[in-house]
């Protein structure tokens, strides 16, 4: 009997029986469409936490002052001053594995437009913080190294303080802020960032140069750095050896002895990143397995249904058997069927798989990630659940004897 012949006859057995077939096909049809539904929703909230922490930062560290300690209390992060403008320089020149360092002083400010007035923060720093920062301009330009060091009275608005004092839709580029009485000139408008992890508007900020914010907004600590210094890793291989070679280099400038505590702290976002990741990838796979399992619920209906099928189709095999099929024919057919209904509930599955992914992204405003290696699990698992749950009936239906078949009522 030719594989051709073998795919004509189960094909003709299945189309015999439209709604057994259908119904056996639902259950395979909802647990691969669940499979990759739940992979795909899975995936979106990976690429989500990726794309929120690279929009923090290009392979990025904060580094800020200690704690300090008094009758016993001690302090947040950064309550004691600890932190340079030497350390700063010292990090961008004698670090090799950082690529750039600058400064971010920050305080709240209240705002006044032209007729409208808003309450940000504002910062002070470098126009090196873009770099590391990843953050573009949407219109004009960030101000230059000399208006850093000259403390030039420019400024750049995140896009939510420009709608706040100017209006959606208008440039500000060119028009004048004026920062506690002290007029600035809006120089360039930020790219829209979002929100971070915490929910934080990154939009809702000004920054001016670092001398400016020194000497018009927040008096400075001499020769300490009254905030955070943010520095990015040459790569992402370096980000780890960026981190022990600061730590190393302000230890050894501060003069801590090897037993004394650190009086800096670092906050490497790598690692908050990748262990988010791990944490939404643990859950996509616990999704995934639960989805599994509506697939082997949908094998188990196919193996009744064939069984089903082998009794009331006896003495059809009986007869064949007489005139010459073979158990191995036999055993071929009854595979074929239960595969292809494998196969056909996996295909249709996988649309609408697909197509509920795209709906619930939409839905909940969540970026949704097809994966065509999971697809074609998905497919080849269905088809591996047909094969494994109709062996058994198939090879029932192999080994029974023509003349008992023949016989059978």
């Amino acid at each position: 009997m030719t594989p051709l012949a073998t795919l004509k006859v189960a094909g003709r057995a299945l189309v015999k029986n439209k709604l057994r077939s259908f119904l056996t096909v639902l259950g395979v049809v909802i647990g691969v469409a669940a499979v990759i539904a739940m992979v795909a929703i899975g995936e979106g909230a990976k690429q989500r936490v990726r794309d929120t922490f690279a929009s923090m930062g290009t392979n990025l560290l904060v580094v800020q002052s200690g704690s300090g300690r008094q009758a016993g209390v001690r302090g947040g992060a950064g309550a004691t001053p600890s932190l340079t403008w030497a350390d700063l320089g010292a990090i961008q020149t004698e670090v090799p594995s950082v690529k750039w360092a600058a400064p971010q002083l920050s305080a709240r400010v209240q705002l006044i437009g032209d007729e409208q007035n808003w309450n940000t923060q504002v910062i002070g720093t470098t126009p090196t913080y873009f770099d590391i920062r990843s953050w573009s301009m949407a219109r004009g330009s960030r101000f230059s190294e000399g208006d850093a060091e000259t403390g030039s009275k420019v400024i750049i608005l995140g896009q939510t303080v420009a709608e706040n004092l100017f209006g959606p839709g208008v440039d500000p580029v060119g028009l004048t802020v004026r920062v506690k009485n002290v007029p600035f000139t809006v120089v360039g408008l930020a790219a829209a960032k979002g929100q971070s992890p915490m929910g934080q508007d990154y939009d809702d900020a000004a920054w001016i140069p670092v001398k400016s914010f020194q000497t018009r907004v927040q008096g400075g600590l001499g020769n300490y750095l009254a905030g955070q210094i943010y520095v990015s890793a040459a790569s992402d291989a370096e980000v780890a050896r960026a981190e022990s070679q600061v730590i190393a280099l302000l230890r050894e400038r501060h003069r801590l002895a090897a037993g004394d505590e650190d009086d800096f702290s670092i906050r490497n976002l790598a690692e908050v990143a990748a262990a988010q990741e791990e944490s939404t990838g643990t859950f996509t796979t616990l999704l995934a397995a639960i989805a599994a399992v509506s697939l082997l619920v949908g094998g188990i209906g196919i193996m009744n249904i064939m069984l089903v099928s082998v009794t009331e189709r006896t003495r059809e095999i009986g007869t064949r058997m007489a005139v010459g099929a073979k158990g191995r024919h036999i055993l071929m057919q009854f595979l074929v069927e239960s595969m292809g209904l494998a196969l056909i509930g996996g295909l249709i599955g996988v649309g609408l798989g697909v197509g509920a992914a795209i709906q619930l992204g939409a839905r909940m405003g969540w970026p949704t990630v097809i994966r065509p290696d999971i697809v074609l699990i998905a497919v080849l698992f269905s088809a591996a659940v047909g094969v494994g749950f109709g062996l058994y009936p198939a090879r029932k239906a192999s080994r029974l004897d023509p003349i008992q078949a023949l016989r059978y009522e």
